[in-house]
């Protein structure tokens, strides 16, 4: 995840930012980009003492095609708002433009360039993520109330309910005690830890070859096993609905629903392919039919063993206790194939996923089939020696047409069928260049290993394992909806974005 190595390859956002950086602004910023400044709120940015040029915000954004105009937008948003009062913009990062290192995500690899370019004349990196909103004069307000010339780490605090797979089951006797940023909710480093950090990953690479939760692992790696930077809650660092009462306090907020691009992809353009095994037949089959798989046209159970009654279809791979590689890319091979009814969209899962096809459906409105889309749960395996990302398969992994065309012209394929498919698949989109996208609405773990509050803002589409639950019960509560009435009573209702 992290290299001793300089960050190399950066490109400069905007041919401005060096000769921004000669002036100082002496006023700060804007609320939220709508109609005038309040003497109110120009009072408190003066009193804030806290230049808005000393902010250096980072969006979290991604390459695909989709997540660039999101990033643009919110990006164009923040300098609408500080137009109005300044007439220096504030310097606004798209982190997948930095560079050409893969492992940027994972922030941490990216201290050492912060840390050079904006060390001498900010005070904070605010990073935020293409949903956030943000009311600049409320933030500028909030971090005016801390003394930039220390330490500290602020954000929208989470913890685990109980010890968790997905962190390692850190912190098994009192899970609670821990706590880590809510990134939806923006966070925010001062300049002196950015400097200290950054002088850390030069020195001492990441140990851990898996990043996971991105949120957790980077707070625990300013944690330092309690020698560090504890996470400073701070109340206005929100993730309440923008147009929510209880978000007149909150320096960032979120829409309320996810955005909706246009019709949903309709079920006839989607393939579903699940996998499973003879002895998972009568054990984790039964669960898909009792809950999602009606709401598929076009789906096949794939098993070792065929299975009239279920239907299954064996691929001739022998079933593998883990990995399942010779599985997946024979599935990929059959999409392709006139086998099967042709559509633009190709959903993988496990027979323990527990997914809903109509909220994938409205999701997938936003995306571009007829480009190489690679769409899930991005997690990532040694970012820090040259690694790649990969969409972890449980949580389901969709493909277009475009992508899956391209992963088998290149020539990828398994070095044994019991390779974990999705990191191989990983490995040879990273060969290829092709981005993977993440969406943090695909779960590869239950409910119960996600903090509470991080799905309380969320509409998910996914969640993996049957271990220890009732997975009916789950599907209920978290993921049951029928498309035509879901669209009428909510997520049609989400602020339309243009394609």
């Amino acid at each position: 995840m992290l290299s001793n190595k300089p960050h190399a390859g950066h490109k400069v956002a905007a041919g401005c930012l060096l000769f921004l950086s000669f002036f100082h602004i002496n006023l700060a910023t804007g609320s939220s980009g709508k109609g005038s400044q309040s003497q109110d709120d120009m009072h408190v940015i003066y009193n804030s003492q806290l230049d808005l040029r000393e902010i250096v915000f980072v969006i979290q954004s991604q390459s695909n095609s989709f997540h660039v105009r999101q990033a643009e937008r919110r990006r164009a948003d923040l300098l609408e708002q500080a137009q109005s009062l300044t007439e220096k913009p504030p310097v606004v990062l798209l982190l997948h433009n930095l560079s050409d290192n893969e492992g940027d995500w994972s922030i941490l690899p990216l201290l050492p360039y912060l840390s050079q370019s904006f060390g001498k004349n900010s005070s904070w990196i605010v990073f935020l993520e293409e949903e956030t909103n943000v009311k600049m004069t409320k933030l500028v307000q909030v971090l005016g109330k801390f003394d930039q010339n220390k330490e500290w780490f602020l954000g929208k605090p989470l913890h685990d309910e109980e010890s968790t797979i997905i962190h390692h089951y850190a912190f098994a006797e009192n899970p609670s005690v821990f706590k880590y940023p809510d990134f939806s909710a923006a966070w925010a480093l001062s300049i002196p830890l950015v400097v200290r950090l950054a002088n850390k990953v030069r020195d001492e690479p990441l140990k851990s070859d898996f990043t996971i939760d991105l949120k957790h692992e980077v707070a625990l790696y300013i944690w330092e096993n309690g020698k560090g930077q504890h996470l400073t809650a701070v109340p206005e660092l929100c993730t309440e609905p923008d147009d929510s009462p209880q978000a007149q306090h909150c320096a960032t907020t979120l829409r309320s629903l996810p955005p909706l691009c246009g019709e949903p992809v309709s079920a006839d353009d989607v393939f579903v392919a699940v996998k499973t095994c003879k002895k998972f037949h009568s054990e984790r089959v039964p669960v898909v039919k009792k809950t999602w798989e009606k709401d598929a046209l076009f789906l096949e159970y794939y098993s070792d063993h065929a299975d009239p009654s279920i239907p299954t279809i064996n691929l001739g791979v022998p079933n593998t206790e883990r990995g399942h590689c010779g599985k997946t890319f024979a599935i990929l091979k059959r999409f392709l194939s006139d086998d099967v009814p042709k559509t633009n969209w190709l959903l993988i899962v496990d027979d323990d996923t527990l997914i809903s096809l109509p909220r994938l459906q409205v999701l997938l409105s936003c995306y571009d089939p007829f480009e190489p889309v690679c769409l899930g749960e991005r997690y990532g395996y040694g970012l820090s020696q040259g690694g790649y990302s990969y969409i972890t398969g449980g949580g389901g992994m969709v493909f277009s047409r475009e992508a899956v065309v391209r992963l088998l012209k290149s020539g990828c394929k398994c070095y044994s069928n019991d390779a974990p498919d999705d990191m191989v698949l990983g490995m040879c989109l990273n060969a290829l260049g092709l981005p993977v996208t993440h969406s943090p609405l695909f779960h590869q773990a239950r409910p119960e290993d996600y903090a509470r509050d991080f799905l309380a803002h969320q509409v998910p589409v996914s969640f993996h394992k049957h271990w220890n639950i009732d997975p009916i019960a789950v599907f209920n509560k978290w993921l049951k909806d029928d498309l035509r009435t879901t669209t009428a009573g909510g997520l049609n209702k989400s602020t339309k974005t243009e394609l």
